[in-house]
């Protein structure tokens, strides 16, 4: 599913830094891009910890709703995301988040997604379901 095109590739990083929260504030990258698929990373660091030193949830949120944004929006009409709920397994345990798309449901109107997230030592950190809502169709 992913894109062996390393131009869809750059193309997409190019149209989705301007997402200036994912991209430069918290260090998101996008790793693949294919037709309605992505899969992002985020090297974590000190100021994506939360108190107790775990990854805080919204950053987990935020690598999700990055890899849907890019899923849905990448040379498709524009997506946004109407519901979302997210499932936190556990904490991770490695250096680096994946987030990873599955559409389950694409309609003229809607379309649903889970995005898996894990860590780069395989530990499943959460699982989150996205509903979107197309503006153009």
């Amino acid at each position: 599913m992913e894109a062996r095109d390393s131009s869809a590739l750059e193309e997409a990083r190019r149209i989705f830094s301007a997402d200036r929260y994912a991209v430069a504030l918290t260090g998101i990258e996008i790793d693949a891009v294919g037709e309605r698929y992505a899969k992002c990373s985020l090297k974590l660091d000190e100021r994506h910890r939360n108190a107790y030193g775990h990854a805080m949830g919204g950053v987990i949120f935020t690598l999700a709703d990055f890899v849907f944004a890019v899923a849905t929006n990448f040379r498709q009409p524009t997506t946004v995301t109407s519901v979302a709920q997210v499932s936190y397994l556990r904490a991770p345990k490695g250096r680096v988040l994946y987030g990873e798309s599955c559409l389950l449901k694409d309609g003229r109107h809607t379309c649903f997604y889970e995005i898996r997230i894990t860590d780069d030592l395989g530990t499943a950190v959460a699982a989150v379901s996205i509903s979107g809502a197309h503006l153009e169709s």
